[in-house]
């Protein structure tokens, strides 16, 4: 989808389990991925930078990716364009690890966590994950 989504995840071996989770990504990153809808405007920085340093919290790419879409959605981190970013966001790391979605599950999950206000981070997770087949 995004290509350079593609670049935000490493392998990382633990106990010779492999685990998946995203790198690093940038403010940069996630400004580029609402510039494909709107102009990139920050309108809650705090917000996306408490969610870019939550990811070295956890090695769970589900519930990082979580971290982002609660910033992006609940916190409104863009002035406009948050809902697609979001969506765009757990599209592409779907597509990045492999895993079969519905596209129409993605939107449910999307519009569910607007209209519920939810802001739990594992309910977001458990939701995301609910849109894989």
């Amino acid at each position: 989808m995004l290509d350079f989504l593609s670049l935000i995840f490493i392998e990382t071996f633990i106990n010779g389990c492999v685990f998946m989770c995203i790198k690093m990504i940038s403010k940069e990153d996630v400004i580029e991925i609402n510039m494909v809808f709107d102009i990139g405007k920050i309108i809650n920085e705090g917000s996306l930078d408490f969610a870019l340093s939550s990811l070295k919290k956890t090695k769970d790419w589900l519930k990082q990716v979580s971290y982002l879409v609660r910033a992006v959605l609940i916190n409104h981190v863009f002035e406009e364009g948050n809902k697609r970013t979001a969506t765009a966001l757990i599209m592409s790391v779907f597509e990045n690890q492999k895993i079969a979605y519905d596209p129409r599950k993605v939107d449910e999950v999307v519009i569910e966590i607007i209209i519920k206000n939810i802001n739990n981070i594992n309910k977001i997770r458990s939701l995301i994950k609910n849109a894989t087949r």
